[in-house]
């Protein structure tokens, strides 16, 4: 419905094409054109960098980077899922793409089903990591690795629970850990539907691939040569916070920095200096600093730095890194905040907590999950801890009181008498529910799971193959805000003026004579906006970009002031 470009159509449905050629044709305040702009940036992130290596599409209308290009183009354009694309004109997102229209929603799903089943995601994947960490040695240096919960609100299967902070709630959802750059970029992510904790996935297997992808790495002579010196720094949060895993990446030659979960005692104030301290976003902060070094509970030599805050406050960071100043060390823990902005920023525009597919996976029966026996007595436990503290401390407070009326010293003996008769009750069933969970052992097999308690995962082919494609989008949607920074006073407003940019409309003026396609964007708001475009222009006119299956030079300008 809507095809105009009925001969292609034919062809493709013969098999005579293996996809349909582009076609632009002159057209006017098309809506969301103004996506094109972050072609060059996309093509040079690597949108379709060795596709066609990894990934087939059969004959058919729809070509392999029209596809991909799409799927980019939306998640700039803030097309937050494939459905949603049921309430855009498929005929004006055509026309920025060359085509007549847009694929149906269902035919979008069968190419991404096909492209995730018989493509190769995860190399696909790591090739463009390789390629951003190739690109950028200083980020790739110093590591950043979290958790990210994504909560399943679904009833298909039911998904063990997980701790989600930003609601505060236990709720079923899948963990996935990320592996950031300084500034947030992402490099890759691991997506665990069994949770076994921060330190078993860095360790089991962000480790081995990063120690495969970390580029310009000591050699083992450098490393002999220099007993200090690391591969690379792993940066994360308390949760990664065990000596025995930062001894064991020491001896890797893995330097780490993080929280120090036990502090100890406050140091006193008079050893804290104060310093200047660029952040990541190149602003200079003053932190009253201090530094000591310290033996962890495995004997593991570390440097402790503590930051006073104006309240008094110590904030204690350990580091293995015995080579880097103590500045600079505060400095990216402190950073760690972008890495957090990163997981919201992705929630609310490029939508990655959302589902793509409805598929299910089964679990493989040998892998290790939380006995759902062991969790129910370690519930109950805490459950009524809980309340033996709270009778605690009102047994405590009753004691305290020096003076009794007369008249009411029966009754005083008697709420002591009782509360001591509840406190006596919960010990021993403390201690009942402790011996039970003793005897209960922690992690079974999927296998020994009971019945009700059995769950599937979801699948993840699709949806890490269009997280990755987002991934590039939103590299590409940084870059182009680190251009307009430079050109702009308040450079905070740069990333809304580049999602502006996305859904601003255009005007499409192929040149069939000089191959060139001509992206006339209209006036923005302000004119401020429009100086930072304009300058925008100048640097992406300066690629001399191409579109993917033509020979059309890509031209962007301005449409005249009215």
């Amino acid at each position: 419905m809507g095809a105009t470009n009925t001969l292609g159509r034919v062809a493709a449905m013969l098999g005579d094409i293996s996809e349909v050629p582009l076609d632009f044709e002159a057209s006017e305040s098309v809506p969301n054109a103004g996506v094109l702009f972050a072609l060059p940036a996309l093509l040079s992130i690597g949108l379709l960098h060795n596709t066609k290596q990894y990934f087939q599409l059969p004959r058919g209308y729809y070509g392999l980077a029209s596809i991909f290009l799409l799927l980019a183009f939306m998640a700039l354009a803030r097309i937050k899922s494939v459905e949603r694309l049921r309430y855009h004109t498929p005929g004006e997102w055509g026309k920025i793409l060359g085509l007549d229209r847009i694929p149906e929603v269902r035919t979008l799903r069968e190419k991404l089903k096909i492209l995730s089943t018989e493509g190769e995601c995860k190399q696909w994947g790591a090739d463009l990591c390789e390629r951003w960490m190739a690109a950028d040695l200083t980020s790739a240096a110093m590591l950043y690795i979290d958790g990210h919960v994504r909560v399943y609100h679904g009833s298909q299967t039911k998904l063990p629970k997980h701790y989600v902070a930003r609601e505060r709630l236990c709720l079923r959802a899948t963990t996935d850990y990320w592996v950031n750059a300084m500034d947030g970029q992402p490099f890759f992510y691991i997506n665990k539907e069994v949770d076994p904790g921060l330190i078993q996935v860095v360790e089991g297997e962000i480790v081995p691939r990063l120690e495969q992808e970390v580029p310009a790495q000591p050699t083992e002579e450098q490393l002999d040569d220099h007993p200090l010196h690391s591969r690379f720094t792993l940066i994360f949060d308390r949760e990664g916070y065990s000596p025995g895993l930062m001894l064991r990446l020491k001896e890797k030659r893995i330097a780490c920095i993080t929280y120090h979960k036990y502090p100890g005692d406050n140091w006193p104030e008079t050893e804290f200096a104060r310093h200047s301290v660029r952040l990541v976003t190149g602003e200079v902060v003053d932190m009253a600093l201090a530094e000591r070094g310290t033996w962890l509970g495995n004997k593991l030599w570390v440097r402790e730095i503590r930051k006073l805050t104006e309240t008094g406050h110590q904030t204690a960071i350990i580091a293995t890194h015995y080579t880097m100043d103590f500045i600079t060390i505060s400095a990216s823990m402190f950073a760690r905040w972008s890495q957090e902005n990163f997981f919201r920023y992705m929630r609310q525009h490029y939508n990655i907590d959302g589902l793509v597919d409805y598929c299910l996976e089964d679990i493989p029966d040998a892998t290790p999950v939380v006995n759902p026996d062991y969790r129910q007595l370690d519930y109950e436990i805490r459950s009524i801890n809980g309340k033996l503290n709270r009778r605690l401390a009102t047994f405590g407070s009753i004691n305290l009181e020096t003076e009794i009326d007369p008249r009411k010293v029966e009754a005083f003996e008697q709420k002591k008498a009782v509360l001591l008769e509840e406190i006596t009750d919960f010990q021993e069933k403390i201690d009942t529910l402790k011996r039970k969970r003793k005897e209960t052992h922690k992690h079974i097999t999927v296998a020994e799971l009971p019945e009700p308690a059995r769950f599937s995962k979801l699948a993840t082919q699709t949806k890490q193959l269009v997280d990755t494609i987002k991934m590039v989008a939103y590299r590409a949607e940084t870059a182009m805000v680190n251009i307009l920074r430079e050109h702009m006073s308040r450079v905070d407003d740069a990333r809304q003026l580049v999602v502006a940019l996305y859904q601003t409309e255009a005007d499409l003026l192929p040149d069939h004579q000089n191959n060139t396609l001509t992206v006339r964007l209209h006036r923005l708001a302000n004119h401020s906006n429009d100086a930072a475009i304009e300058n925008l222009c100048s640097e992406l006119n300066e690629t001399k970009t191409i579109f993917p299956g033509t020979d059309f030079v890509m031209i962007f300008e301005f449409g005249n002031r009215e």
